[in-house]
């Protein structure tokens, strides 16, 4: 089985960072590495 990059804790993280509003969700993206479309999937099971 594959190993997530990253760990609920980060993930956590990163979806605060968004909902804060302070930066866009695509600067979000660009800045930890992930694809939007990985943003909106931990949004859903996380968020």
């Amino acid at each position: 089985m594959k190993k997530a990059k990253f760990t609920e804790e980060q993930i956590a993280r990163i979806l605060q960072e968004g909902a804060s509003g302070q930066t866009t969700q695509i600067e979000l993206c660009r800045k930890h590495g992930i694809s939007q479309n990985t943003y909106y999937t931990w949004k859903r099971k996380y968020g």
